[in-house]
């Protein structure tokens, strides 16, 4: 079974005549958007039976229609013809070729047709419903569709099973089953109507054939009667006198007995009462120590949850203040060796300038006299020579000091920049610290302002779902209070029907119709009215007498009952003037009312009747009725509650069955009852609408506020990082600054060294070059040799002493102020230290303190709960306890009442003997005086003859029967005998000798009736064994092809997202006629599995995997699938593709689709094509012969071909 051709004659677009041809396979349409490629879609499913004019897109069903454009005009009808091969059979029809045709008007009106015959959309539907084709058309998915099939209800997925599975049917089969019970039900109670209507004129009609048999025995049974229940009255009284005289002994017995046991009860009941009000003070004190035990609990809870948050803080606050550094000890030991060390170095410095001092004196005194002896010599010039030679070298040793000391300047200005920018740093970092605490302050107050947003957001949400449930819980009520007016509306509608052979002259000629229908009564006074009119009340108009007798003639002619004819008044005008009988009447008095001007309708209608209500008058009471009669005995009087008082006629009592006046006036009342509440259900909608969009508001609020507090909790966590790593940042800046002023220190000390040894080389410079500028005679050479040896080894110790000197210089400068360098960051260590640990001591005091409180709020809190269960066992015990001894002391309570009101019983019972003893001895003389002076028989000889061991003779037989033998007295037989002879006595009259054939031919009448009712009760429980077949049919579908589409699911889904899960769940598994379907889609990499949380792609290939499941589970024929793939990408359009080629070989498919990957792999394609006349056109192109394999995709991309003329 395939799509044979789809034929579009004025459908929406379409305004030619186009024939699409489809083949097995998968078959593409395409186009640009707006072209109506969707509109094939919604012509499959309009003419398979869709009847939403929202799932065809459109706002009415005549939307259909070609609507017509600016060249072309609009059309009159919309036709679409759907062909199916039915060659497999699939369909049940004796048919290879089956053809759906369905037409619509623009004046609203629909046909549909199977092969050319006018059928019905039922029968189109039950056609469809066996290939799995049903209302849900899951084989049809349109635009949107996907996401429908996801949102939908648990029901909704089971529909798309169900539909799939061919549950349709079955359904139909059991609404049929279920519309005919209803209609049974309908008949079932007309029956019965009958019946009983024909049970109630049985009674009367018996009753008169009675009469006519028993007429002669009546007097005879009476007397005998009551004869017989006298004698049985005086016997009975006798015995009873002589009883109770027996039984008194056995009263006083059991009154003395109960007083005792009464009293018994009393005392204990006493002592049960002091040990329960003894007990209740110590039910309270443990009530109390239990309260105040869980207040103390929980208060001990809270205590111990702060302790180890500021337990958390202080740890927290004591890594943020831990601080690495030099011991300020080891410092302070450090400056003393320093100190010691200069203070070695200076001794030794003197010591070194001592000897310094003395070689240089001795050098001067040797180069002095080395110089006179050179005066002396021609060695002059090389002795100048050697003198520039060294003041070469001074001044090359003045050069680099000046060197130096130029770079050490530069050195403490780098290291003084390095310091300053250190402390700038530390101040920064100091201050971001202080600005994030300042803002994790602040951010603390927000969080707990958007904590009480939060909560009012919840409470707003509360309120909303509670007005929510209230407005649900009003439009039940409405619907309910709706649906029981409507059902009184319709039952009261239904006894206006008339069950006599009224019914039978509704149309006849001259019966204008019931009286009361045209009749129209003042508010609250339809009994008093129908009372008045008497008979009238339920007549039918008759336009004259001729038409009444002619109508009663035809009645006695057909036997069609009796029925009462209101004459209408033919002199009666057009004017609101009653008629002149009625003016005529005279006045009553003026507290009553004129009957006839309550009575309103059709002039001639209600002149008659206002003629026969002329001298009627409405009361109050029957105290009124009486006083109007005594002044106006021609008057009639009727009360509001329908009694009726005359001087001839009373006519009353207790409410009866309503008159058609009034059974009109309670239809009308309910018409507007239903009307006020279809008006209130209306707006209890409103209100559901209202207070379901409003719950939804408050739902997307608290979302969102719980979003920003999930937000705001993140933030916190990233503060928190921020001002930790922040504190790090200011404790390293701090150091580093330390560490920076420390170098500068040093640096400004080297400074000072190298400017003052310039400054030395400089002043030697100096010397040196005066000494250059002076000359002496050469000396003796021996002499300058000898001195010259002397002076080289004098200049030798100078040297040596003088590098001594330097070096120690050096030496003491290099700890010059260093000693105090090291006490100043011993001091300033210390102090730090100081800090650090006076905060640390403080952390570890508050820690401390938080430890040993949290370890002595749980120490507590154990000791608590123990004494709470200790609390509560005793508490428990005492509440046992007095509840025992209250339900004692109930019992003994409800014994003791018992036992009072058994005394009060006895001795009312006591009491009341003894009055009905005398009262029973009186009766018994009235009762012998009676027999005496009515039947004169005296108490002897009425109890021997007529006694109760005497034989009662049979009652008279009937015509025709042989006469009964005497029976046993029975007093209740007799009591019947006696009542039944006195109303017949009462009814005795004109024998109507036609009263036994009325009554057989009424009785065959009714036993017919009987078995008419037996044989619908026996078909409506053959339909209810159809419905419990059905559900039981449908059950087995349902199971079947949910556990197949749920496999299904798991394999689909798997291929569609390779390593994720997906699985279809029961809502309710105990019951699968009724239980829904659910859909869990975890994708891979995610853990969610909720659908709403994938995205919009993942939605779509979960909806499609679903709808795939199906289609595997119970293959369709065909599907239609709408741009399913529009939200795919490439990788799982792939997917896609692959399980629509496994689909083609099973199912045809038709694909309306953009993606070229779709088109690659179809069969044939279709184009629609949409020119500036807004008319669809076709164009088409079969890619490779039906049955034949996809082959590679640059063998079938074949470009579309433009169409023949015509159908497509």
């Amino acid at each position: 079974m395939h799509l044979k051709s789809l034929t579009l004659r004025g459908f929406k677009s379409f305004a030619s005549a186009t024939t699409l041809r489809f083949e097995p396979g998968i078959t593409c349409v395409v186009g640009p958007n707006g072209s109506g490629k969707s509109n094939v879609v919604d012509a499959l499913s309009w003419v398979m039976g869709e009847q939403g004019a929202k799932s065809l897109r459109g706002g009415k069903m005549e939307d259909v229609i070609f609507a017509g454009t600016s060249g072309r005009p609009p059309l009159g009808r919309a036709e679409v013809s759907l062909t199916i091969d039915n060659t497999d059979g699939a369909l049940p029809i004796d048919y290879t070729e089956v053809t759906i045709t369905r037409t619509m008007f623009r004046n609203g009106g629909s046909e549909y047709a199977l092969n050319g015959t006018v059928c019905r959309l039922l029968d189109i539907q039950e056609l469809l419903s066996d290939s799995g084709i049903g209302r849900e058309m899951h084989v049809i998915v349109g635009q949107g569709q996907l996401d429908s099939v996801l949102h939908a209800d648990p029901m909704g997925r089971r529909a798309f099973i169900e539909e799939a599975a061919g549950v349709l049917k079955h359904r139909k089969r059991k609404e049929k089953a279920l519309r005919k019970l209803d209609a049974m039900q309908t008949n079932l109670n007309r029956v019965q109507d009958l019946v009983a209507e024909l049970r109630r004129q049985l009674g009367p009609l018996g009753r008169q054939a009675k009469i006519a048999r028993r007429a002669a025995g009546i007097q005879a049974e009476l007397r005998d009667a009551r004869l017989r229940l006298l004698a049985d009255d005086l016997l009975t009284l006798r015995r009873a006198v002589e009883a109770e005289v027996a039984d008194e002994l056995a009263l006083k017995l059991r009154r003395t007995t109960v007083e005792q046991q009464l009293a018994a009860a009393l005392q204990r009941e006493a002592v049960l009462e002091a040990q329960v009000e003894q007990l209740g003070p110590a039910l309270e004190a443990a009530r109390q120590t239990w309260y105040r035990l869980s207040s103390l609990a929980e208060r001990t809870r809270g205590t111990t949850g702060l302790a180890e948050a500021r337990i958390r803080a202080a740890a927290t606050a004591g890594q943020l203040e831990e601080r690495r550094g030099r011991d300020p000890e080891d410092l302070e030991r450090e400056a003393e060796r320093v100190r010691a060390e200069e203070a070695a170095l200076e001794a030794a410095l003197e010591q070194a300038q001592d000897a310094l001092d003395e070689a240089v004196e001795d050098r001067t005194g040797l180069e002095r006299a080395l110089a006179d002896e050179e005066l002396r010599l021609r060695a002059a010039a090389r002795t100048i020579a050697d003198r520039r030679e060294g003041l070469a070298r001074l001044q090359g040793r003045a050069a680099a000091a000046r060197t130096r000391a130029t770079a050490a300047g530069a050195e403490s200005e780098r290291l003084a920049t390095a310091r300053d920018e250190a402390r700038l740093r530390a101040d920064a970092a100091h201050r971001e610290h202080q600005r994030l605490r300042a803002r994790e302050e602040e951010s603390e107050a927000g969080e707990e302002q958007a904590e009480q947003h939060h909560q009012q957001a919840r409470e707003a949400l509360r309120d909303a779902e509670r007005a929510l449930s209230a407005a649900r819980e009003a439009l039940t009520a409405a619907e309910k209070e709706r649906a029981a007016l409507t059902a009184r509306h319709d039952a009261l509608a239904l006894g206006l029907r008339r069950k006599d052979g009224s019914a039978a002259l509704l149309g006849r000629p001259g019966v204008l119709g019931p009286a009361a229908e045209l009749l129209t009564v003042a508010p609250g006074f339809e009994l008093a009215v129908a009372a008045g009119l008497g008979p009238a009340a339920e007549a039918l108009a008759a336009t004259d007498p001729a038409r009444a007798a002619d109508a009663l003639a035809w009645l006695r002619a057909g036997d069609g009952g009796r029925a009462a004819l209101l004459i209408a008044d033919r002199t009666a005008d057009d004017t609101a003037d009653p008629p002149a009988e009625v003016r005529r009447a005279a006045d009553p008095p003026a507290e009553v009312l004129r009957a006839a001007e309550l009575i309103g309708g059709p002039d001639e209608v209600a002149a008659a009747a206002q003629r026969i209500l002329a001298r009627t008058a409405v009361v109050e009471d029957l105290a009124a009725a009486l006083r109007l009669i005594d002044r106006h005995p021609d008057w009639t009087a009727v009360t509001r509650d329908g009694d009726l008082l005359s001087a001839t006629l009373a006519h009353g009592g207790s409410p009866g069955a309503p008159s058609p006046l009034e059974t009109r006036a309670a239809v009308a009342e309910a018409a507007r009852g239903i009307k006020e509440l279809d008006t209130r259900c209306a707006r209890a909608a409103e209100e559901l609408a209202a207070a379901r969009a409003e719950r939804e508001t408050r739902a997307a609020e608290v979302e969102q506020l719980a979003a920003l507090r999930r937000r705001d909790a993140q933030r916190r966590a990233e503060r928190a990082g921020a001002l930790g790593r922040s504190g790090g940042a200011a404790w390293a800046a701090r150091d580093e600054a330390d560490r920076a002023a420390t170098a500068a220190a040093q640096a400004d000390g080297g400074l000072a060294e190298a400017r003052a040894a310039a400054e030395e080389l400089a002043e030697r410079l100096a010397t040196a070059e005066e000494l250059a500028d002076g000359g002496e005679d050469e000396p003796d050479p021996a002499e300058r040799d000898r001195l010259a040896a002397a002076a080289s080894a004098a200049r030798q110790t100078e040297l040596e002493s003088r590098l001594a000197v330097r070096t120690h210089e050096e030496r003491v400068r290099g700890l010059a102020g260093r000693a105090d360098q090291l006490d100043r960051a011993a001091r300033a260590e210390r102090e730090a230290r100081a800090r650090a640990a006076e905060r640390r001591e403080r952390a570890r005091r508050e820690s401390t303190v938080a430890t040993a409180v949290a370890t002595g709020a749980r120490h507590l809190l154990g000791r608590i709960e123990e004494t709470l269960a200790a609390a509560e066992a005793e508490r428990a015990a005492v509440e046992a306890d007095r509840a025992a001894r209250e339900a004692e002391l109930r019992q003994f309570r409800e014994h003791g009442r018992a036992l009072k009101a058994e005394l009060d019983r006895l001795v009312d019972a006591g009491h009341r003997d003894e009055v009905l003893r005398a009262e029973k001895r009186l009766r018994i003389e009235q009762l012998e005086a009676r027999a005496l002076e009515e039947f004169g028989i005296e108490g002897g000889d009425l109890l021997s003859g007529y006694g109760p061991d005497q034989p009662v003779p049979a009652p008279p037989p009937e015509d025709g029967q042989e006469p009964g033998e005497p029976g046993r007295y029975v007093r209740a037989e007799v009591e019947r005998r006696l009542k039944a002879a006195e109303r017949a006595h009462q009814q005795l009259g004109k024998v109507n000798p036609l009263a036994l054939e009325e009554f057989a031919a009424l009785e065959a009448r009714h036993r017919f009736l009987g078995e008419q009712l037996d044989d619908l009760r026996r078909s409506r429980r053959d339909l209810m064994d159809i419905v419990r077949d059905v559900d039981t049919r449908v059950e087995q579908l349902f199971t079947a092809a949910y556990h197949d589409t749920a496999a299904q699911f798991e394999g689909v889904f798997a291929r569609l997202f390779p390593g994720g899960e997906g699985r279809l769940l029961l809502t309710d598994p105990e019951n699968m006629l009724t239980t829904g379907v659910e859909v869990e889609a975890r994708p891979p990499g995610k853990k969610v599995k909720r659908l709403s949380l994938l995205s919009g792609g993942e939605r779509s290939l979960t909806a499609v995997a679903l709808l795939v499941s199906i289609f595997k589970a119970r293959p369709s024929p065909f599907y239609v699938m709408d741009e399913v793939e529009a939200a795919l990408d490439e990788t799982n359009l792939r997917r896609l593709v692959g399980i629509m080629e496994e689909l083609r070989e099973s199912s045809q498919l038709i694909v309306i689709t953009h993606q070229k990957l779709t088109m690659e792999s179809a069969d044939a394609l279709y184009g629609v094509t949409m020119k500036g006349d807004g008319i669809s056109q076709v164009i088409s192109q079969r890619l490779r012969p039906p049955g034949r394999a996809a082959a590679p995709q640059q063998e079938h991309r074949t470009a579309l071909e433009p169409a023949q003329p015509g159908p497509a």
